[in-house]
């Protein structure tokens, strides 16, 4: 008998171990072990990172924020979330990115605007498991009523806020570790302290979730606020949150030479007068990456304005331009001297 109830317990502990949607019965509470299990979960909701998903409303200990410069992707509307379990902390690593515990997860929902009303497109999820950081997908149904894991990605038309038709890319899982991919491992590219607001920095310290307020020389502009920063600032920030995360030594991209990290004040490196390691057709006419004072025969804001396979930068992430950027990255080489 007391085998049978020592089993019992045991099976007992392993269900509720389980990252099953009914252990989500409450809707208020993050299923820690499909954060941190060796799996795929099948739908969104199996997490429980919301009370109200279809509403974006997060669960207890899921916590929006914001960066100051944004990646941009076709002018969606990004719902950036992260979770911490229960007594972990994050730790300050100085201006770079915050260093999250195992079991925290990173969330972002892409949504867009259709019929006046917000329409959920993918949520994109970032996992730390023990055995690392990994990348998941999840596709918002028409309904707006679930998201399913979308591990071969999709495809869909719609219309940008700008009015814009495109083929919108959900990316598989592989293509998701192009862009996450340093030194070949999955590692998050976003919530770095200099492009997080100081204040939300400190009220997460005031709440037990970061272990000290980093110290930050310089942030990132926020972006609405571009035209009454530096445009240096502006033009480095956007560089830093849309190209950076492959333009820089341990990134994909390493192979270009170009170094696009806010870090980085060798203009050369940043591609001032550099002329392209492999562009191929991908500099047009053109020799050097930037040219100061001279936007219009600079490859940057070439590639920057083409959707054409093979020119296109990014070449994930996008499928029409972004005049606000292209703007703000030619201003700032117009104003550099030879």
């Amino acid at each position: 008998m007391k085998r049978l109830v020592l089993l019992a317990a045991a099976l007992t502990a392993l269900v509720a171990a389980s990252p099953r949607p009914d252990a989500l019965a409450d809707g208020a509470r993050v299923n820690d072990a499909a954060v941190t299990a060796e799996g795929y979960p099948q739908t969104l909701a199996e997490f429980g990172f919301f009370a109200d998903a279809a509403a974006q409303v997060p669960a207890d200990g899921v916590v929006p924020y914001r960066l100051n410069t944004p990646l941009w992707s076709d002018g969606a509307e990004k719902l950036r979330f992260v979770y911490l379990p229960k007594g972990a902390k994050a730790r300050a690593q100085g201006e770079g990115l915050l260093d999250l515990p195992v079991g925290a997860a990173l969330i972002k929902t892409f949504a867009f605007p259709a019929g006046g009303k917000r329409r959920l497109i993918e949520t994109r999820v970032l996992l730390h498991r023990a055995s690392g950081w990994v990348a998941l997908p999840y596709r918002w149904n028409a309904e707006q009523t679930e998201a399913r894991l979308a591990l071969a990605g999709a495809r869909l038309a719609l219309t940008t806020p700008a009015g814009v038709a495109i083929d919108y890319a959900i990316p598989n899982k592989n293509q998701c570790k192009e862009c996450h991919a340093l030194s070949g491992a999955v590692t998050p590219i976003g919530p770095k302290a200099r492009n997080l607001a100081a204040t939300w920095l400190a009220a997460q310290v005031r709440a037990g979730r970061l272990d000290a307020v980093p110290v930050v020389k310089t942030r990132l502009p926020v972006w609405e606020e571009r035209d009454g920063a530096p445009v240096a600032l502006a033009a480095r920030g956007y560089l830093e949150a849309n190209c950076a995360h492959c333009h820089n030594p341990e990134g994909s991209a390493s192979n270009s030479g170009l170094d696009l990290r806010w870090e980085q004040d060798d203009p050369y490196r940043t591609g001032v007068m550099k002329r392209p390691v492999a562009a191929g057709r991908g500099a047009g006419t053109f020799e050097f990456d930037v040219v100061p004072g001279d936007p219009e025969h600079s490859i940057l804001p070439f590639r920057m304005a083409s959707t054409e396979g093979g020119v296109a930068m990014p070449e994930l992430g996008r499928a029409s331009v972004d005049p606000a950027g292209i703007a703000v990255v030619k201003r700032w080489i117009a104003t550099m001297r030879r």
